[in-house]
């Protein structure tokens, strides 16, 4: 299982973050890798909520659903189906005010498929994709919140 640390400080209420993040549909709207995100189940927000992705790619998708939810503090997706190599991720974030700032850390875990053949992949390209894809997507949420 490779497990991916990443974590930004954002200039916004903690209120704007966690609203973004919360929302399944939202995710669009700050991450750039996202063509579209749109709700399969009735609910948007909480434990349950779960969403079809499809990534900007054109070719690529993913479905999660929400499997923790407490109000500004903890928040976390699992992956329930895609067209990646990747056949268990999760994705959890915690949330710090500093100073009327909030510092949003996520860890990542994802074990991929292929066993050995997988291990190799996501050596030579896939950990740092996610990586890269991360960063965008944490910079996106950024920008997203502290401008709107």
């Amino acid at each position: 299982m490779t497990i991916l640390h990443n974590e930004i400080t954002i200039n916004a209420p903690i209120e704007r973050v966690w609203a973004a993040l919360s929302n399944i549909e939202e995710l669009e709207k700050y991450d750039p890798t996202v063509l579209k995100s749109t709700a399969i189940t009735s609910t948007i927000s909480g434990i349950g909520a779960a969403r079809k992705v499809d990534m900007r790619d054109g070719k690529n998708w993913f479905e999660e659903k929400c499997t923790d939810f407490k109000v500004q503090e903890s928040l976390a997706y699992e992956l329930t189906d895609c067209s990646f190599p990747i056949h268990a991720l999760s994705h959890r974030y915690s949330f710090e005010n500093i100073e009327g700032k909030v510092k949003v850390k996520q860890v990542m875990q994802y074990q991929m498929k292929f066993g050995f053949l997988g291990k190799i992949m996501d050596a030579l390209m896939v950990k740092k994709q996610t990586g890269n894809g991360i960063k965008a997507f944490m910079e996106g949420l950024k920008s997203f919140t502290e401008n709107t």
